[in-house]
């Protein structure tokens, strides 16, 4: 009886630390941002006025809200999609085609994660530059206009999801490397025996073995894509032009403190944690499938 509660008593002293962090950093500050949602209030000033959901309701006739999650949901889609497929099909051939200096290519990869997002967001605006920027350098030499990257609606957000692929496919890279690294080379042999082409190895071995790590950074993607969509934006574009490039945390960020509408911002926040619970959810549903281990 001693032995079973000293060992529930150690059992909570070591999960204790973690709880309470979570509670505190996390739990708390996720309801507060609900609380706050239903408040009228500039954020610094003592007035704070409940409204209920009246938040809520001017954010569904805010067609610029609307607009900006739009493209937010536009970049976590090409941006999970493109990150996706380039990841897997990077990793694949590192890990099953002998090719000299590997090691070299796989530190080329996982640059961009070594490098700041701000300094990311500042090299791809200096390349985007309508004058003297990289890809309008070569767009001249072959005799083509310049196109305004970051200046023109219909394609800046396609420049910034190009910026982001960038940053994000080294890292998933590695992850998937180490799944693929783990997968017994007796499977690719007896495959080989079997007259599988090195396609059908890869849709008939690699996927279904790694599929269980896919699954965990689909969810990875939502998460980095919401977030980082932020910064990119802000360096790069500002939401500009005239909103084109807008996401659902620079807008939440200049109506919470550009606008001294804090609680307006917050009901936006309340919006992106709901978004970002059921798309996560619906990922892990739609992308459900028996594990299978050897």
């Amino acid at each position: 009886m001693r032995n079973t509660k000293a060992r529930k008593t150690f059992i909570w002293l070591c999960i204790a630390p973690s709880l309470i962090l979570f509670t505190t950093f996390m739990l708390m500050p996720t309801l507060n941002i609900f609380l706050m949602s239903l408040l009228k209030w500039g954020g610094l000033s003592a007035n704070k006025k409940f409204v209920g959901l009246n938040n809520f309701k001017i954010l569904i006739e805010d067609m610029n809200f609307i607009r900006s999650l739009q493209n937010t949901l536009f970049l976590i889609v090409i941006v999970t999609v493109i990150t996706l497929v380039f990841a897997i099909v990077f990793a694949s051939i590192l890990v099953r085609e002998k090719l000299k200096g590997q090691n070299f290519f796989r530190i080329i990869f996982y640059i961009p994660n070594i490098l700041s997002v701000v300094i990311i967001s500042a090299v791809f605006a200096a390349i985007y530059d309508p004058t003297n920027g990289l890809l309008n350098t070569i767009l001249n030499l072959f005799k083509f206009e310049s196109i305004k990257f970051l200046g023109d609606q219909k394609i800046v957000i396609y420049s910034i999801a190009g910026a982001m692929i960038w940053q994000a496919i080294g890292y998933y890279m590695v992850m998937y490397m180490a799944s693929m690294s783990s997968i017994s080379i007796h499977l690719y042999e007896a495959a080989d025996l079997e007259g599988a082409s090195k396609t059908q190895q890869f849709f008939n071995i690699t996927l279904p073995l790694i599929w269980t790590n896919i699954r965990t950074t689909l969810t990875f993607f939502i998460i980095s894509t919401i977030n980082l969509s932020f910064l990119f934006t802000k360096v790069m574009t500002s939401g500009g032009p005239d909103g084109a490039s807008e996401t659902v945390l620079s807008y939440l960020y200049k109506q919470a403190y550009n606008n001294a509408s804090y609680g307006y911002g917050m009901a936006i926040g309340a919006v992106v944690f709901i978004v970002s619970f059921v798309l996560s959810a619906l990922v892990n549903k739609a992308t459900s499938r028996e594990v299978i281990e050897y």
